[in-house]
């Protein structure tokens, strides 16, 4: 497993596991962002990421991208 901030553009990726505080893991669950999701990277810029999940897409900083490992 590889946090997703190394993830790259265009990468579609599969969430195995999120770390972090209850509330972290309940708000990234409300984006869609949650165990076994499929999420595409759409841009990359310094380990920040826009990914599209479903029809939608989310920006996340370095931070909460160290969270969700893929």
């Amino acid at each position: 497993m590889i946090p997703l901030s190394m993830s790259k553009s265009g990468e579609i990726v599969v969430i195995k596991k999120i770390t972090g505080k209850d509330e972290i893991r309940q708000h990234l669950a409300e984006l869609g962002l949650v165990v076994d999701e499929t999420v595409k990277v759409v841009t990359e810029v310094d380990g920040n990421l826009i990914v599209q999940v479903k029809e939608s897409r989310i920006a996340l900083d370095r931070t909460m991208a160290n969270r969700i490992m893929v």
